[in-house]
């Protein structure tokens, strides 16, 4: 950040009064200007034994499978920015949200909120713009070494394993880059 977006003058990067950590400060009008982790949400769409999977169009990871998820946007709750998601990614309508993940990677200020959520039909979905295909699998036909991200792999194990038990809670998790 160059310039404060009250104002238009130069920020500093400083300690404010009362705070533990650097921030943008204007120089003119003091306002302090907070950056703070995006939300992603989205949702493990699922119906019957069977999950959706979108394989992605766009980078970071173009080619490999993930769960419709994306940047909340503002003015809307993460479970709407989860549906959201999974109409843009897979136009695909989901029901009966709950929430089921929630993973923090502080190593890259972002928080996922994925959200189990019912399929409305298992033949009313399509690749969106951000998907080259998408796809129903059976646990044993998941691409596990396709798989885009940790996030999205750990949330099917979990997924899996909740099945099998026949309960479901919701998982907080927290990945750090490997030392």
């Amino acid at each position: 950040m160059n310039y404060c977006s009250e104002c238009g003058a130069s920020v500093t990067l400083k300690i404010p009064a009362n705070d533990d950590r650097p921030r943008f400060v204007c120089d003119s009008c003091n306002t302090i200007h907070y950056q703070n982790p995006k939300i992603v949400a989205g949702a493990l769409p699922v119906w019957g034994e069977q999950v959706l999977l979108c394989r992605r169009a766009i980078n970071p990871r173009y080619g490999l499978w993930t769960l419709p998820a994306g940047f909340m946007e503002n003015g809307e709750t993460t479970e709407q920015a989860a549906a959201r998601e999974t109409r843009e990614e897979a136009n695909a309508l989901v029901e009966n949200l709950q929430l089921y993940t929630v993973v923090s990677l502080p190593h890259i200020s972002q928080v996922y909120m994925l959200y189990r959520a019912q399929l409305l039909a298992a033949d009313a979905f399509s690749a969106g713009t951000e998907s080259l295909e998408t796809r129903l699998f059976h646990e044993d036909e998941i691409p596990w070494d396709e798989l885009a991200f940790h996030v999205v792999r750990k949330t099917l194990e979990c997924f899996f394993q909740d099945r099998r038990k026949g309960s479901f809670g919701v998982h907080n998790l927290a990945f750090f880059p490997p030392n």
